[in-house]
């Protein structure tokens, strides 16, 4: 199980305003036929699941803002790949809050 982090960034569009394209993605997201679950941020998205399933959404998400009117796209990705033992979004924020409460 894999977790990435995503920020898609639509350049060259009619307005500054992005919530949109963050709509449409997250529609995406919701969508998605492989077994993923997410975690939108106010700055990025956090998406969970096997690899090769990931990066199949990445593409998805990557390309959507140029098929709604996006002259340039910028996708930043941040790739959590842990293969000794199995992780989740969830199973990271319990191991801060465990150590928080020590």
């Amino acid at each position: 199980m894999a977790i990435v982090e995503v920020t898609v960034i639509p350049i060259g569009t009619e307005t500054t305003s992005l919530s949109g394209y963050v709509a449409d993605l997250h529609r995406l997201l919701e969508q998605a036929p492989e077994p993923i679950q997410f975690q939108m941020t106010p700055m990025s998205t956090i998406i969970e699941g096997e690899l090769q399933d990931l990066f199949q959404v990445l593409r998805r998400l990557h390309e959507a803002p140029f098929q709604h009117g996006a002259q340039r796209v910028s996708t930043s990705i941040k790739i959590d790949d842990r293969r000794d033992k199995i992780t989740s979004m969830e199973q990271k924020l319990r191991s801060v809050r465990d150590k928080l409460q020590s």
